[in-house]
């Protein structure tokens, strides 16, 4: 009983085209860099952990940074990286997800004027401040592995106090839907802070949900809520489980990826990845339609669901608020760097909520024809600036998924915008050949005269005993 009221209590609630853009539009690439160390040493994180993951991997393993980054203030930021080093082959039938702890990172990026002939405006060096592990009060619920030849998914590092969140796919309840909120196996793909510093929103691809937690601690306050449409009724250990055994919900690895929180701090914006089952399933443009929410976060509530359709990309990877009402949306595909190929699609464009319609209810084809207001160009086609910039299309990496806005700098006379982007490396930091895929940082500069007519409102979070 305690149990299922914990369950309860737990859940909190939960087209017109834009003008072209501006013809005289010069965003450039300022700045770029990578982390592979820390004090702790060569790729390792500050977690404190020192035990050896299912596959033969360093629990402390510092990678993946880029699934989500969020700004703070002055030159902290902070990322977070998704489910674990999973590209390491050891166990199907887990899809060879292991008990890597999720968590965050608190990153002091030095940017700088570039003092030398050559090479980019600014030099950019990030140093890894902190790293915070992320757990629940409550008890979870966590796998006995038995059924898959392994130990139970439970982290040892758990005590009374601390049930630790991991990647581990079969950290769920089978008697329930995968909206539960009491299932430890999550799979972090954005990040965002409140206005006040004091906690930080995190989106989850197995659920789906939105997490907000402590930033001092990674402790769990609330699970928000996503539409029913959104979770798949029987939950499974891999991917091709949960397709043959659901007909609708989020597609397996591909759920709750990208969040925003709008200027006011009032506001989330979730996006899934890709399409639900059931849309995919109806074929034609519902194949290309994600859905995405609003909640608020005061209540805690799902207050709308909006549709967005993809332009060439084959999902999306994050969005980021311009303004209370205005987006950008990382779309792109899974070509480049890390994935043995060439760099296509990694654009960012605008949209606007203003006036949209709520798709609540409709099945994908009838939502489509709702789609949100989308700029019909691209703000930034990362491919063509970094190329432009002496960057091969092999050396894009395949996953640039987080973005955020930072500080404001001054550059050739004027005022420059900066926008980050940052890459999700699947933890596979081959230094010494050919392969090397490093966790990097890109940081491109934009005036408002870029925003073809739009206007930048940065969020009011500057303030408080966490505005380090």
């Amino acid at each position: 009983m305690k149990k299922l009221l914990a369950r309860g209590l737990l859940l909190a609630g939960a087209s017109v085209l834009f003008a072209a853009p501006h013809a005289s539009a010069q965003i450039v690439l300022l700045a770029k860099g990578t982390l592979t160390s820390s004090r702790a040493g060569a790729n390792k994180d500050l977690s404190g952990l020192n035990n050896t993951l299912e596959n033969g991997v360093p629990a402390n393993l510092l990678g993946g940074l880029g699934s989500g980054i969020t700004y703070v203030s002055g030159n902290t930021f902070l990322a977070v990286p998704d489910r674990g080093p999973n590209a390491v082959s050891f166990n199907a039938q887990v899809d060879d997800t292991v008990s890597y702890i999720a968590r965050f990172h608190t990153i002091e990026m030095k940017l700088e004027r570039n003092s030398t002939k050559g090479g980019l405006p600014f030099t950019l060096s990030p140093e890894l401040r902190a790293t915070t592990l992320l757990h629940a009060f409550l008890p979870l619920d966590y796998g006995s592995g038995t059924a898959y030849g392994l130990k139970s998914g439970r982290p040892e590092q758990n005590n009374i106090f601390r049930h630790y969140f991991t990647g581990r796919s079969d950290n769920f309840d089978p008697n329930h839907s995968s909206q539960d909120p009491l299932d430890a196996r999550f799979d972090p793909e954005s990040i965002r802070v409140s206005n006040d510093g004091f906690t930080v929103f995190i989106s989850d691809e197995y659920g789906p949900y939105v997490y907000q937690f402590l930033r001092a601690t990674g402790e769990r306050l609330r699970a928000f809520r996503m539409p029913d449409e959104f979770f798949v009724n029987s939950p499974a250990p891999t991917g091709d489980g949960e397709i043959a055994a659901n007909t609708t919900g989020r597609t397996p690895n591909k759920g709750m990826e990208g969040l925003a929180i709008t200027p006011n701090g009032r506001t989330l914006v979730g996006m899934l990845q890709a399409a639900t089952i059931q849309d995919a399933n109806l074929g034609g443009v519902a194949g290309n339609l994600l859905r995405f929410v609003t909640i608020d976060i005061a209540s805690g509530r799902t207050t709308h669901e909006y549709a967005y359709l993809l332009t060439t990309g084959s999902g999306v990877s994050d969005i980021t608020a311009l303004n209370d009402h205005e987006f950008l949306v990382d779309e792109r595909d899974g070509k480049g760097l890390g994935d043995g190929s060439k760099a296509k699609v990694k654009q960012i464009f605008k949209i606007d909520i203003d006036g949209a319609v709520d798709i609540q209810g409709m099945d994908g084809l009838h939502a489509a024809t709702y789609a949100v207001s989308k700029s019909p160009k691209p703000f930034l086609d990362i491919v063509t600036v970094l190329t432009a910039n002496g960057i091969t299309v092999d050396q894009i990496p395949a996953k640039l998924e987080g973005i955020t806005f930072g500080p404001d700098v001054e550059y050739q006379g004027r005022t420059m915008h900066t926008f980050w982007v940052a890459n999700d490396n699947d933890f596979l930091q081959d230094f010494s050949g050919p392969g090397t895929n490093p966790n990097q940082f890109f940081v491109f500069g934009f005036t408002d005269g870029d925003l073809g007519g739009s206007e930048y409102v940065p969020q009011g979070q500057r303030r408080g005993p966490f505005s380090w």
